[in-house]
């Protein structure tokens, strides 16, 4: 049978158990709210970014942009967002398969993939795929971190462009839910589809002229879409590292109503041990009590 000391001690163990869950639960909930206002801040660029493409290619047709080089096989580039720690249940699983089913649809060389993995957890679930990381980048510990990471990605991704002759270049990462969890997604960042912004002529414009500009098209048009590019890749970091946190969440409370469910068991087991040694003591001291008693009306 189970000694009060070790179920005591079993039951600290649990107890110290519950409070580092609980302080991951804490943690989780106030990073999921830093992403979450580092997304919401963004808005208002991404729409200026959008109105000002729209404006440059109002009467102008850049079919000609990046196009492919004659000639050759058009490569893909994947930039893949996962996480560098695990209690977050199936997060880097579900991005890796779900990336992995995309990249083998896409229209472009099997072979030779560009991937740039951001989390070690990540890479590992692709190379067990059997896909090649070409590149793992950590991912960034908070939302002020991510300029830094986002302006690494973009020129990875012009070296792709220079000198691997990719061509398509691929985002997957884990958008999440208004309410809880996530569902993994993939854009295509490259070749832009500049036929989106076109649309734009159907909304109404906020003021009651349009804008101009007197600096080269060309010039503008391409600084414009290098913030655009830019403003993706923020959002998808930031939601890929929302979703993490909102899965870790998740699991930390499934881990904490087990803990809750082990630690009654484990103090119902405590206290009827204690309950027994107390009644086994009762018994010994009643019939000590009773033998003693015996031996005086003997005498």
């Amino acid at each position: 049978m189970e000694t009060l000391e070790y179920l005591h001690n079993k039951m600290d163990n649990l107890e110290d158990l519950r409070g580092i869950v609980k302080t991951m639960k804490a943690l989780s909930a106030a990073n999921i709210h830093q992403y979450d206002q580092a997304v919401g801040a963004l808005d208002g660029y991404y729409r200026t970014i959008e109105m000002g493409l729209h404006i440059v290619l109002k009467d102008y047709d850049p079919a000609g942009f990046n196009p492919p080089r004659p000639g050759t096989a058009h490569r893909l580039g994947a930039i893949i967002f996962g996480s560098d720690h695990g209690l977050c249940g199936r997060f880097n699983e579900d991005i890796a398969r779900y990336a992995t089913e995309r990249m083998g649809a896409i229209p472009a060389e099997g072979t030779h993939r560009q991937i740039l993995a951001i989390g070690t957890r990540v890479a590992e679930n692709l190379e067990d795929a059997g896909e090649r990381v070409g590149e793992v980048m950590p991912v960034p510990g908070s939302a002020a971190q991510i300029t830094g990471l986002v302006e690494r990605i973009l020129i990875t991704i012009d070296e792709w462009r220079e000198t691997g002759n990719v061509h398509y270049v691929y985002l997957f990462y884990n958008h999440p839910l208004k309410r809880s969890g996530y569902h993994p997604i993939g854009v295509e960042l490259l070749p832009v589809n500049l036929q989106r912004f076109h649309r734009l002529e159907e909304e109404r414009w906020p003021s009651r002229s349009l804008p101009t500009y007197t600096m080269d098209r060309q010039i503008l048009f391409q600084r414009l879409l290098d913030q655009y590019l830019f403003v993706l890749l923020f959002r998808a970091c930031a939601g890929s590292q929302a979703s993490e946190h909102a899965s870790r969440l998740v699991a930390m409370q499934s881990a904490e109503r087990a803990l809750d469910e082990r630690l009654e068991d484990v103090t119902m087991n405590f206290r009827r041990v204690r309950q027994s040694i107390i009644t086994s003591e009762l018994l010994d001291l009643i019939s000590g009590f009773e033998t003693t008693g015996s031996t005086d009306h003997t005498i």
